[in-house]
């Protein structure tokens, strides 16, 4: 990794796994705890780490189990991602974070709000995907063909969607930025794709390539999490959750964050009809962060 994007490291955890850690900017920095979607890796984008240097912030993120070098945890829960974070936050000296979680990363920036709050100052979800099933809330109405697909692959059982896995894996493992748009199909429509350009198509592509480099395990794994109990009660949120959520989202669809919003009992909703799953992060991640940073105050 070059200056800018920090440095890589492997972290040794007491059961014998290992953890992807990506860390920069000040060690003495206000932390901020990204939270990578599925199937992504915590390479951080260049912009981004730019946004928080201006801040003066520290950029912390790892690879969930099973993505890039990290360790796979099979079976895993969306709440078993605390007992991770909390090793890494430890490892990285941070006592008090705020965090953020995009896309899969929404359910588990939502576990360490509910589980974690004495070391969450506050966080958001961005086209974060609600917990199944989730009363009231038709889950796949809005998605795109491919999720509809890969979530149903999921509710039907592992042997559907190892099937899925070892087709779909092999493309994103390979994809680039030139070819990034193409490889999402009818997941996004014409607002996100306009997104998919330059430095952010070519960091989407090499965060695929990434986390898929050694196997599909960690983008299987995500996905049998969400739509099981995620492990803990939304309802017990007690830290402040921002969450945001573009009406032209064919990944996670608007009604997801309409959900999220009516559920979460500190919820600050953020609902965007003109923006989409990509648009959100490329376009108001500076307010986003403005705005975590503001509780922190």
């Amino acid at each position: 990794m070059t200056a800018l994007q920090g440095e890589r490291r492997a972290l040794q955890l007491p059961d014998g796994r290992s953890l992807d850690v990506y860390l920069a900017g000040p060690e003495d920095g206000m932390p901020l705890l990204f939270i990578t979607g599925t199937p992504t890796a915590g390479i951080p984008f260049p912009p981004f780490l730019e946004t928080l240097a201006e801040r003066g912030m520290r950029y912390i993120s790892f690879n969930r189990p099973g993505y890039g070098s990290s360790t796979r945890r099979p079976g895993r829960s969306v709440a078993d991602f605390v007992e991770d974070a909390a090793a890494v936050l430890d490892h990285a000296g941070a006592d008090r974070v705020i965090v953020i979680g995009w896309s899969g990363g929404g359910p588990h920036a939502l576990a360490l709000a509910a589980l974690m709050p004495e070391r969450v100052i506050a966080a958001a979800t961005i086209g974060g995907v609600a917990p199944y099933p989730a009363e009231g809330l038709d889950y796949l109405a809005g998605m795109g063909k491919e999720n509809i697909e890969e979530f149903g692959a999921a509710l039907a059982g592992p042997e559907h969607l190892i099937p899925f896995k070892e087709r779909e894996a092999p493309k994103l493992a390979v994809v680039t930025g030139a070819e990034i748009a193409a490889a999402f199909g009818d997941l996004i429509d014409e607002v996100d794709r306009g997104s998919l350009t330059g430095e952010f198509a070519d960091w989407s592509a090499e965060i695929f390539r990434e986390a898929l480099r050694e196997g599909y395990w960690g983008w299987f794994d995500d996905d049998m999490a969400f739509v099981k109990p995620w492990g803990f009660d939304l309802a017990s949120i007690r830290v402040p959750v921002f969450v945001w959520q573009g009406g032209h989202d064919r990944m996670v669809p608007y009604g997801h964050g309409e959900w999220l919003a009516a559920h979460i009992p500190t919820a600050r909703p953020r609902l965007f009809p003109e923006h989409g799953h990509l648009t959100l992060a490329v376009d108001s991640m500076p307010r986003i962060v403005d705005e975590l940073l503001s509780v922190g105050r």
